[in-house]
C-alpha cells in the first residue's frame, strides 16, 4: 500500500474549501443589532409557533417587548400540553394575540401548519418568523428592516447564536454552524445564483406579499428543512434573499446531553441527502476522507503521509478557526473537529436508519415520514 497517498483526498478537499472564491468558511456575512436604531414596527407582525415551550417562551416575549412600539405578535399554541399558553398570557406584550392551533392535517409538518394558521391573520407589510426559543437583543427587528429596505430584499434571516456552554454544546454547536455554511455558502445564497438558497428558520423577516406570492406555507407543507425550502422557493420566484450570522438572536434551547443534539440532527440529516442511499455512501466517503484519513495518516509508516496528514489538519483548523473566533470559543476546540465530523456522520447514518427501517423522524412527540422526491 502507498501510505503517502492516504491523506491526499482530505488534503485536496480542505485545500479547495480554503481557496474557494466565495469563502464558505468565512464569517463576513454577519449582522448585529443597533440598539439605538428606530423603525416603524407597526409594519411587522411576529409569528411564533410554540409547542411545549414553557421553559423559554417568557424570555422570548420579554425580549420582543424591548424591540419598540407598534409591533404586533401572534403566538400559535401548537396544542401544547404544558403551561406555554398560560405563561404567554401573563406577559405584557403590545398588540399580542394567542391562537389555539388546530390539529395538523395530513402531509403538513407541525411548525409549518402553525405558521400558516398565523399567516392567515396577518395584515402587515412584513412578517417575522420567530422560533419560540429565540431571544432578540434590542434593535434587532429595526436592524433587519433596515437591511431589507436598503438592499431591496424580499427576505432576511439570521443564524441564531446557539447555546455553547456545556461540553457537548461546545463540541458540536460551532461545528453545526460551520457545516451548514459549507453546505450552503452564505455568499452564494446571498447572490443572484439560483443554485444555492439558504435561510435560518429561527429568525426570518419576509415581505408578506412575497410569502403570499409563493402560496404561503402550502407549497412547503411536507418540508422538514422548511427554512431552506422557503429560501429556494423565493429565489426561484425571482426574489432576493440574505442570510448571515449574528450575536443578536440568541437561542435559549439547552442541549444537556448528546442524545438531544443527536435527535435534532438525525431528524433531518437524511432529508438533506434527498433520501438517497447513493448520496449517503458518497457523503460517508467524503467525511472519512476529510476527517478520518488525515488522523490515520499521522501514524502511517511513510513520512510523506505523516507530513500530508499534518498539513491537512492545519488547513482544516484554519477553515474552522473563524467560526470559533466569531463565537469567542477557545481555538483549541478546533483540534476536536475530526471527532466532531465522525459524530455527525454517525448521526447521518442514524437518520437514514430511522427513515428506512423505523417510523421516520420524531420531533416534539410527533412522527414525520416525509416521502422523498418523486
Amino acid at each position: 500500500m502507498d501510505w503517502s497517498l492516504l491523506a491526499l483526498p482530505g488534503f485536496l478537499a480542505w485545500l479547495i474549501i480554503l481557496i474557494l472564491p466565495w469563502r464558505p468558511w468565512s464569517t463576513r456575512e454577519s449582522l448585529d443589532a443597533d440598539p439605538a436604531l428606530q423603525a416603524d414596527l407597526s409594519r411587522v407582525t411576529v409569528l411564533i409557533p410554540a409547542r411545549n415551550e414553557q421553559d423559554v417562551i417568557a424570555e422570548t416575549l420579554d425580549a420582543l417587548a424591548t424591540q419598540g412600539h407598534g409591533l404586533r405578535t401572534i403566538l400559535i399554541d401548537d396544542q401544547s400540553t404544558d403551561a406555554t399558553s398560560a405563561i404567554a398570557k401573563q406577559k405584557n406584550v403590545e398588540n399580542f394575540k394567542i391562537i389555539n392551533g388546530q390539529s395538523v392535517p395530513p402531509g403538513w409538518s407541525g411548525k409549518l401548519w402553525a405558521l400558516e394558521q398565523g399567516r392567515r391573520q396577518v395584515n402587515t407589510e412584513f412578517i417575522l418568523l420567530l422560533d419560540a426559543d429565540i431571544q432578540l437583543q434590542p434593535g434587532t427587528i429595526a436592524t433587519l428592516l433596515l437591511k431589507l429596505d436598503q438592499k431591496q430584499l424580499d427576505m432576511v434571516s439570521l443564524m441564531a447564536r446557539l447555546r455553547m456552554k456545556n461540553f457537548w454544546e461546545k463540541l458540536l454547536m460551532p461545528a453545526f454552524v460551520f457545516f451548514f455554511k459549507l453546505l450552503y455558502p452564505f455568499h452564494l445564497s446571498n447572490s443572484i445564483s439560483q443554485h444555492v438558497a439558504a435561510a435560518a428558520g429561527g429568525c426570518i423577516l419576509i415581505k408578506s406579499s412575497t410569502l403570499t406570492g409563493i402560496g404561503g406555507f402550502e407549497g412547503l407543507r411536507e418540508c422538514l428543512i422548511d427554512d431552506c425550502a422557503l429560501a429556494k422557493k423565493i429565489k426561484n420566484n425571482g426574489g432576493r434573499i440574505w442570510i448571515g450570522l449574528t450575536h443578536s438572536a440568541i437561542s435559549l434551547r439547552r442541549y444537556a446531553h448528546l442524545q438531544v443534539i443527536w435527535n435534532m440532527v438525525a431528524r433531518t440529516a437524511f432529508t438533506q441527502l434527498h433520501f438517497s442511499c447513493f448520496l449517503l455512501i458518497l457523503c460517508t466517503f467524503l467525511m472519512l476522507a476529510a476527517f478520518a484519513l488525515p488522523i490515520i495518516a499521522l501514524v502511517a509508516p511513510a513520512i510523506p503521509s505523516r507530513i500530508l496528514g499534518i498539513l491537512t489538519l492545519a488547513i482544516m483548523f484554519s477553515c474552522y478557526l473563524p467560526v470559533l473566533k466569531y463565537y469567542a470559543m477557545n481555538p483549541l476546540w478546533g483540534l476536536s473537529l475530526p471527532v466532531t465530523g465522525m459524530l455527525y456522520l454517525a448521526m447521518t447514518w442514524s437518520s437514514a436508519h430511522r427513515y428506512l427501517f423505523r417510523t421516520g423522524a420524531r420531533w416534539k412527540d410527533r412522527h414525520y415520514r416525509i416521502p422523498g422526491p418523486k
